[in-house]
């Protein structure tokens, strides 16, 4: 409960009910952490019915809080240096440091679209908000870091299709790799300040992240959202069946949350610069 003790984590893309964002930002405040979390929209929008009560990013602050932190949530569009800016001066007015940076933002757009029916104003919005909205998010929390480095650490949430790409998913698979690139050349260059910085590769996760596919699957099919699913969906290269993963089930957030427990705790102090597959053995 204390291995995080003292520590300030900031957690982007924490307002989905199912986000691996808001399991991150609870499990971090389990470990005892004081959580700030942080997304577009205070309150996404959902296509489960169960979902109508969730109030995003203040449900997730009252889950930080009655574990006993201090958990406080702002909207920010990470693509907008301004946001980005904002965001990180008030935290700070409200913590004075971050200790922690876990940037989970990210959008998959429409799939599978080959590269010759891809369209510019899609591919710049994956990029700026995947890869620019990566590195302005950890430009602005680095700075912040290096003038009191000590225990620092950066996670960022990246993709298997940034190691594996697939066809019908070019400016996704992309951004990704840009963003693994992003994280090395980071972790290099923090490296001397005992800074870590880490990715994960998340493969097929059961999150909030596939509810505009299966929506627009179901819609495709004529049938309602849970029909859809009860009668087989298919992954982002548009392939029928359940995704091939040994372990025999899709990831959840909390299989991730786990992890980025261990990457920002003393227990991972020599691991920086290293993506890791978390796929359920699918890598």
């Amino acid at each position: 409960m204390s291995e995080l003790a003292g520590k300030v984590a900031l957690v982007t893309g924490a307002a989905a009910k199912k986000s691996m964002g808001r399991a991150i930002a609870v499990q971090l405040a389990k470990d005892g952490a004081d959580v700030v979390v942080a997304d577009k929209f205070a309150v996404p929008k959902s296509i489960w019915a169960e979902d109508a009560d969730w109030k995003g990013l203040d449900s997730v602050v009252e889950e930080i809080r009655a574990l006993g932190r201090k958990g406080i949530g702002m909207t920010c569009d990470v693509s907008q240096a301004a946001d980005v800016e904002a965001l990180v001066a008030w935290t700070l007015e409200e913590y004075g440091t971050i200790d922690i940076l876990v940037h989970c933002v990210g959008v998959r757009g429409p799939v599978p679209v080959p590269v010759v029916d891809l369209d510019e104003a899609t591919w710049k919005m994956l990029i700026d908000i995947n890869l620019t909205g990566a590195f302005l998010v950890s430009k602005a929390v680095a700075k912040t870091m290096i003038a009191n480095p000590a225990g620092k650490k950066i996670v960022l949430i990246s993709s298997m299709a940034g190691v594996g790409p697939y066809p019908g998913g070019a400016g996704y698979a992309a951004s990704k790799h840009g963003l693994l690139g992003l994280m090395k050349t980071l972790a290099r260059e923090l490296a001397p300040y005992k800074i870590n910085v880490n990715a994960i590769n998340p493969g097929g996760f059961d999150t909030n992240f596939r509810d505009d596919s299966v929506a627009k699957q179901a819609e495709q099919r004529g049938m309602s959202v849970e029909e859809s699913l009860k009668a087989g969906t298919t992954g982002p290269s548009g392939q029928a069946g359940p995704p091939p993963i040994p372990l025999g089930r899709l990831g959840t957030p909390q299989d991730i949350a786990d992890l980025v427990s261990f990457l920002v705790s003393d227990r991972a102090k020599y691991i920086t610069g290293e993506d890791v597959n978390l796929s359920g053995g699918a890598s």
